[in-house]
């Protein structure tokens, strides 16, 4: 909703209030680190693209000369890093698996096997250039953020107007907020009326009445009206600069991001140095030739080496993540993917997830004193709303049209801050107005005619047709059904929670609300998945244990944060994707089961008998082409549609 928020600068076409010299202009995008800019991508392509020209030479049976200095350079450009961060490790007294890659890929190369070692070289060097780029991607969408609030604030001192920094705003100071402008500060609205598009912090799918005695938030806009807004709170502790705080603290506390294998690493990466240690020199002090020695060792090396328990993890989740792809849904790693499928709870936002986002007219009750059917009240309203750029507004024009209504041309067309429009039309004094009433469930628009009421609209958030079977597959996953954090007032997120199944609701929420919503389940002990899509909901998917984001109206900052975003928009690829994460989950433990049998039969062999080098690494290499071809499994359609 990032750019969502700032298109209704010109939502009346003629205002009461006094017109700004000039429009404010529309933020830009935040900058993107460009993939090239990052040297962990510029290495690891050229580490792929030297592997890939090396390739077809090798298995063609051209002469070496062709491709072995190809080899030499996917080798060299893609290992150095991962040697370097390995040998730092080492220094630190730890191991990891990266070194051990490295000595493997050498030790591979040693005996012939260069394409296999350059191979495993290729996979570990374009590894770091995803975790790279997804690092730069959420710091570029964290800084963009503070794009919302703006830069400069007119100051009011002394009825004398004068145009200042925003970040110099202190509490007391007051401050004049023209249509069309974002506020400078978090506040309190002292003079005016004004209606404020907030979706950006709270999530709520229309603009809200904002009159004096109001809270208004720094990064927000002014639709209509002119207000006079005393700042309450330091702009540095703003609502807009904790979130920037929220989603920095939370990428921090995160648990560590590590793939299954990765977690015993270290322990697996000792155990196989310090027993090639042994089988070298042991066979060396009972008076085994050195030649005889090494081979066994590099034997010994080249089976125990976790080619096959890497390639065990890797098939199935990328398989999932293409899957996924295809139907609509981009998984950022197969860290992202591993996550997605550990949740065992589900926390919803309403608007723009289970909603559309979009208000839509959903009653028309016309007055039996008006002589008004419902469709002659719905084109009168939408005659004298036809001009107005409002939300409301557009909402009502469209359902006109929908029902194939004629709208009547509207003369002498006026709009008041927070009392709606005035028009002629066929002579006669229309008013729309949004009804003073209590927050509820919906919004009502009273139609008035030369001042009599005529009946009223009502309009709701529309809500999006999958979003009960989204929910009640989330609830069948997870064993509990999900949980409502909103922004929105309690009785709408109340209607919504009726009609998706869902009891356990949280409205009126900030965002670090929502983040102590999540953080409360994962103390009790579950693994959250969130789902949102506004930059109010980017500390929650941060947060969370896994996190989607809607795609279509997802701001900058959601899309970044997210695991999985949902590039079609459609809440139901949601638990799709939950499931396809489990099946890979299981995919992945059977391929180490596999590769574990593999892997312990050749050092046995190798450790109790002679085991031959060609056939050690005939078994190896047979292990990892098994691991990999069950792995892709998941590229089939079936594995979507399944359970």
């Amino acid at each position: 909703m990032s750019l969502h928020v700032f298109l209704y600068g010109g939502r009346v076409s003629t205002t009461l209030a006094p017109a700004p010299a000039k429009a404010p202009a529309t933020p830009a995008r935040p900058h993107r680190t460009r993939v090239l800019a990052l040297p962990e991508a510029r290495w690891a392509l050229v580490s792929l693209v030297a592997f890939l020209l090396a390739l077809p030479l090798d298995i063609g049976g051209a002469p070496a000369w062709t491709y072995a200095p190809l080899y030499a350079i996917a080798y060299a450009a893609g290992g150095w890093e991962p040697a370097l961060e390995g040998l730092r490790a080492l220094r630190e007294k730890t191991l990891d698996v990266d070194l051990l890659m490295i000595v493997a890929a050498l030790g591979a190369a040693g005996v012939g096997q260069v394409l296999d070692g350059a191979l495993l070289i290729v996979i570990f060097a374009t590894s770091g250039a995803l975790e790279a780029l997804a690092t730069a991607r959420t710091a570029d969408s964290v800084r963009g953020l503070l794009d919302l609030a703006p830069t400069t604030a007119t100051r009011v001192r002394e009825d004398r107007e004068e145009t200042v920094p925003a970040a110099d705003l202190t509490v007391g100071d007051l401050v004049l907020v023209r249509p069309g402008e974002r506020i400078g500060a978090d506040g309190t609205v002292l003079d005016g009326a004004g209606e404020v598009d907030q979706a950006t912090i709270t999530g709520e799918s229309v603009p809200v009445l904002k009159r004096p005695g109001d809270d208004v938030f720094a990064g927000t806009l002014n639709g209509t009206g002119a207000l006079r807004v005393r700042v309450t709170r330091d702009p540095a502790d703003s609502v807009v600069a904790r979130i920037v705080t929220l989603v920095e603290e939370a990428s921090r506390t995160k648990a560590p991001t590590q793939l299954f294998i990765e977690k015993i690493e270290q322990r697996y990466s000792v155990g196989v140095v310090i027993a090639t240690l042994a089988v070298f020199g042991i066979p060396l002090v009972l008076g085994a030739a050195l030649t005889d020695a090494l081979l066994r060792a590099m034997t010994f090396m080249i089976v125990a080496s976790p080619c096959a328990v890497v390639l065990a993890t890797m098939p199935p989740l990328l398989s999932a993540i293409a899957n996924a792809g295809r139907h609509g849904v981009l998984v950022k790693s197969a860290v992202a993917m591993e996550r997605l499928g550990e949740i065992d709870a589900a926390a919803l936002d309403k608007t723009g997830t289970l909603t559309e986002g979009t208000p839509e007219v959903t009653a028309v009750r016309p007055l039996p004193a008006s002589d008004l059917d419902q469709d002659a009240l719905l084109a009168l309203a939408a005659a004298a709303e036809h001009p107005s750029e409002h939300p409301l507004a557009r909402a009502i024009v469209a359902a006109a049209r929908a029902r194939g209504l004629h709208i009547a041309s509207a003369d002498d067309f006026t709009a008041a801050p927070g009392r709606g429009v005035t028009a002629v039309i066929d002579g006669r004094t229309v008013h729309v107005g949004r009804a003073d009433t209590p927050e509820g469930a919906e919004t009502t628009v009273r139609v008035t005619r030369d001042g009599t009421l005529l009946g009223t609209l009502a309009l709701t958030d529309r809500l999006r047709a999958d979003a009960a079977p989204a929910t009640a597959a989330l609830t069948a996953l997870t064993g509990a059904a999900p949980t409502l954090l909103t922004g929105d007032h309690a009785a709408a997120a109340a209607r919504v929670a009726t009609a998706t199944g869902i009891t356990d609701v949280h409205a009126d929420l900030l965002p670090e609300g929502k983040v102590e919503a999540v953080r409360e389940q994962e103390r009790a002990g579950r693994k959250v998945l969130f789902v949102g899509d506004g930059v109010n909901d980017a500390p929650a998917l941060a947060a969370a244990h896994a996190g989607a984001a809607m795609g279509r109206a997802g701001s900058d900052l959601a899309l970044e944060t997210a695991d999985a975003v949902v590039v079609r928009d459609e809440l139901a690829a949601v638990p799709a994707v939950v499931r396809l994460s489990r099946r890979a989950r299981r995919l992945v433990l059977q391929n180490l089961v596999v590769a574990g049998a593999f892997i312990t039969v050749l050092v046995l062999w190798d450790l109790i008998g002679h085991l031959p080098l060609p056939l050690g690494v005939a078994g190896h290499e047979g292990s990892t082409v098994l691991v990999g071809l069950n792995g892709l499994r998941l590229l089939r359609e079936s594995a979507w549609r399944s359970e």
